[in-house]
Formats: C-alpha cells, structure tokens, sequence
C-alpha cells in the first residue's frame, strides 16, 4: 500500500478515502486498518444487534423498505417529537444539501475550521460563504459575540454553528446558544448541527431542538450514524418548526431510507440501554485517551465535547508525513486536517477509540514522531506538502468568499466597530479587532504538554504560532467522573445581551419577513407549535397510528440517551 498511500488521500480532496477504497488498496484479506479516522460509535450496535442483522440480511437487502413517513414516525415516538418537526434524510449531508437549495437565499456564516460540507455545498451553489475564524490561540473556542458582530457586519443571511464542533470538539452551552438564536432572530435561518452532541456530558440537558420548534428561523440538525456507529447506512434527521421541516420533507424521495436504516430505527426501541451504556463508555475512554496523548513531548491535546480528540503536532512534525507512516507501518488510519478550512497539517483528527486501541496508537505515534530509525516526522526536501496544506487552503476559499463579501460590502457605509480595516495577513479577508472576553465556560485552553523533544535532524523551523492557554493542573488520570471543565453559574443573574441589537429585517428582499426577538408564550411561531404543544402535542401525534408500547430506556432528544 505504502506507494499509493499519498494518491489515495489527494484523490479525496476535503475528506479521508473509505475504508472500502484502503482495504482494496492493502490487497490483504480480512479487515482494514485500526479506524481513529471515521468518528463511529465503537460499541453499538451491540454483538447480539449485528447478529440479529445478520440473520435478516437477505430480507433486509431484497425487499423495498417503508416510506420515509412510516420510518420517521417510529423515530418520532422513540424521542417524543411531532413527527410534523422533523425531516429524515439519507445521512445528514443530503439534509445540508436541501437547506442550501431550499432555505439558503445568498449567504452563509460558518466560523471554520469545521464540517466541510457547510463551506462547501454552499459555495458549489453560488452562494458567498463568510467565515468566521477559529483562533488557535483561544484553543479555537467560539466567541458567541464577536461571531454576531461578524455576521451582522457582513450581512449575512444565513448562520450555522455546529456544537460539539469538528474538528476540535469545542462546545457551547444551551443557554448561551439559547440567546444567541434570539439574537438572531432577524436573520433568514439559523442552523445548529448537532451531530456529535449525544457524546457531550457539560451539562444534562444540552439539545436545543425543542427550543427551535417554537423559533421561525431554526433548524437542528442531528446525526444517527455516527451516535449508533453505523455511518455506512446513512440517516440523520433535523428539527424544526412544521413550516420549514415541512419545506424540506417535501422535497425528499419517498424511498430515500433504505432498509438497513428502517431496521435499525424498529430495534432501537429494545435497546435504549445498551445505547446509553455505550455513550457513558466513549465518555470515559475520551479521558483516558486525553491522558494518554497528553503524555507525549510536544503534543497539545484540546479539550473535547465530541467524540474525538484535535491534537497538535509538535514542531517539525509534519502531518501528511505523520498519516502516511501510521497506515503504512502500523496500520493505524488517523485524520490529517490540513484540507479542512481554518486548520494546517500540524492537526489530527483522532477518534476516541477502547483502550487497547489507544495503547497501539500511542506506542504508533511514538515511533513515527521520536523513533531513532528515521527521526521525527518531517518532510524530506522533495516531499511537499501543497495538496493538503492548510494554508493554501485558507487562502484560496476565504479569498473567493469572504473577499468577494467584503468587496460588496466596501461601498456601504463603515461598519460597526470592532472590524479591522487590515487583512490579516495570509487569509485576503479583514478579521474582527480583538475585543476583552470576559471568563466563560467557552474559552478554554488545551491541556498542558511537556516540552518539545528536538528532532535529531536540524530542520528548518517554522515561524512560532500563538500558544494557547494551558490548563492550571495537568490532565487528571481517567475515572468514572466526566472530563473536567469550567461550567457556568447554572443560572446566572439577567444581564443585557452582549450581541449587537437585531437589525430590522429587509422587506422587499426577504420572501418570509422573521419577528424579531423569542416567540411569546402561547403563541405560535409562523406555521409552528407552542410551548404547551411541544410539552404536550395537544393533538399532533408523536407515534404511529395505533400507538406502540412505551420504549426502554429512551429519554427525550435533549437528553437522549442520558442516565442518572
């Protein structure tokens, strides 16, 4: 494999080849490399699931499945949502793919790096995607506020967060992401992918899906593949209120669920708590794997809400140099980020993986970065990193985005300040000027490393980079506890809005005009529910026709899967 392994990865432009493409490649029979790549759920479905499957399997793969309608409504009764709320799709990109065409009118904010698909699908529809920056210095934790400044002085349309975001796991509290939809509220829509946050333990109660039922202007989107382990099925689904989640399934093929999917979705029922215990186990090996990292020289770890862990390489390590190695010499297929928007090739993606796992990518990393054999990580002087460097990347899609955004913005007035009129260097875009963050839980810095190990070859090195903030104590020894972090004050006292206030909504262009601010108690968001209707359904059925016995285990989407 080693002689192809750098064409493989070029051939995939912004993401990993398959496992199916790197098990053909390695022409050996049996299963493929170690997977801290793919970010599945490692212990479910449970053995006993994959037999039943594997019984039913002519059945399953000869027949027609159900309509998405039958398939949905099993799924609405299991979390207790309106199945009028929420649209099944084939995997949560076709439903990134139909929000773009149907619900993006010209622009989109994104803060990067993140899922490749929110500045890609937009971007192959001609829509200008504006990105917001992640700084590394800031251990790339998202600030709610500056992120409304820069939409509101772009103008921008359309806002998408993703929380737990990929690739750094960095996470956002219900109620400051609360806020900052209401805030929003004069804006076309506003998305939340939540595809990884089943894997979050910050808080009990962190969805807010039923807090976007009764908005006009919000969708989240959530994943089942990656919470069940089965990517290669493909669904995902999103929430809404009926008028938009009604657009949406609208447009959808009535046979766009396959079967597998469809019996996934009647066993789930049965095995609530196996689901639960597996989510409790990823959390605890998510610890136990930060720890593991965090001990080798020059290697910063970032705390992580997903179920996956961004690390940085140490210095004179080479990413690309770093994937190839692990899969050719140890079998081991890890996630290089230097094609994803925002980030470089000092950046792995590493999922959370059993320990023993996560003992043969340590000893892996260990040889590939500090053996005595070939020496640390780095590009020999033809190697070149040019396919898959983060900063060509960076500036050849921010120039084209938010460049073209800011031209068009050149000839309005000044905007608010706090924008800096300079480009920052490298990007062709101007940044938001830095501005005094007051201590929240969403600004946290990696865990502290050792120092690093000079390589035993003399390399060029490269210009020094802000370092993040480290953590006061080191990363605590794995225990049944949830990783530590700041928490807010679970309810701290009223405070006036940090965003800038909503600017009113353009008539003329905007064929839905949104109200401004959250919707009153009782009163339906445009073609939505209420409160009480979302407690209570009042009438809308939430299981099929003819009910079905209660499920075990199951708790309500925002705390889905949840004990204790």
């Amino acid at each position: 494999m080693s002689g192809n392994v750098t064409s493989l990865f070029r051939g995939t432009a912004a993401h990993s080849p398959s496992m199916a493409a790197l098990t053909r490649e390695s022409g050996e029979a049996g299963a493929g490399p170690v997977d801290f790549c793919i970010p599945c759920n490692p212990y479910f479905p449970t053995p006993a699931m994959f037999e039943e499957m594997a019984g039913r399997l002519r059945d399953i793969i000869t027949y027609y499945p159900s309509g998405a309608d039958t398939i949905t409504a099993e799924l609405c009764g299991l979390l207790e949502l309106p199945p009028q709320c929420v649209a099944m799709g084939n995997g949560s990109t076709e439903l990134i793919t139909w929000i773009d065409h149907l619900l993006v009118r010209d622009s989109l904010a994104v803060p990067v790096p993140t899922f490749g698909r929110w500045t890609d699908q937009p971007m192959e529809t001609g829509k200008r995607v504006d990105m917001f920056p992640l700084q590394e210095s800031a251990g790339f934790a998202l600030d709610l506020a500056r992120y409304a400044e820069f939409v509101r002085a772009r103008g921008t349309r359309t806002v998408v967060i993703c929380n737990p975001n990929n690739p750094d796991g960095g996470y956002l509290h219900k109620q400051a992401l609360v806020q900052f939809m209401d805030a929003m509220a004069d804006r076309d829509l506003v998305v939340i992918d939540e595809s990884f946050l089943e894997f979050a333990d910050a808080e009990a109660e962190p969805s807010v899906v039923r807090e976007a039922m009764l908005r006009p202007n919000v969708v989240v989107l959530r994943s089942l593949g990656k919470n069940f382990g089965l990517h290669g099925i493909r669904f995902g689904y999103l929430v809404a209120n009926p008028a938009l989640a009604g657009r949406v399934r609208a447009m959808l093929p009535k046979w766009n669920l396959n079967s597998f999917a469809e019996h996934v979705v009647f066993m789930l029922r049965d095995h609530g708590p196996e689901y639960a215990q597996s989510l409790h186990q990823v959390r605890r090996d998510r610890l136990e794997m930060a720890g593991r990292l965090s001990a080798l020289p020059g290697l910063t770890v970032y705390p992580s809400q997903g179920n996956f862990l961004f690390v940085r390489l140490p210095v004179g390590a080479e990413g690309t140099v770093v994937r190839d190695r692990m899969l050719t010499e140890h079998r081991i297929l890890v996630r290089e980020c230097g094609n994803k928007i925002g980030s470089s090739s000092r950046f792995l993606r590493l999922v959370v993986r059993p320990q023993v796992d996560v003992h043969r990518l340590v000893s892996g990393l260990e040889q590939v970065l500090y053996g005595s054999r070939r020496g640390a990580a780095v590009p020999g002087p033809a190697t070149g990193t040019g396919y898959s460097s983060g900063t060509a990347a960076v500036d050849r899609l921010v120039s084209e985005t938010n460049g073209a955004g800011m031209r068009a913005l050149a000839a309005q007035p000044a905007g608010p300040p706090g924008l800096a009129a300079a480009p920052a260097a490298g990007t062709g875009m101007p940044l938001p000027a830095a501005v005094p963050v007051a201590p929240a839980a969403a600004t946290v810095g990696p865990m502290p490393m050792p120092m690093p190990v000079p390589a035993p070859q003399q390399v060029p090195q490269p210009a020094p980079v802000p370092q993040p903030t480290p953590y006061p104590g080191p990363v605590p020894v794995p225990h049944p506890a949830p990783a530590p972090r700041p928490t807010p004050d679970p309810v701290p006292p009223p405070a006036p809005a940090p965003y800038p206030a909503p600017a009113p909504a353009p008539t003329a262009a905007a064929p839905h005009p949104m109200p401004a601010g959250p919707t009153p108690p009782g009163v339906p968001a445009r073609g939505g529910l209420t409160a009480a209707q979302v407690r209570g359904t009042d009438g809308l059925e939430s299981v099929p026709a003819g009910g079905r016995p209660a499920s075990r285990g199951w708790p309500d989407p925002a705390g889905m899967g949840r004990t204790g």
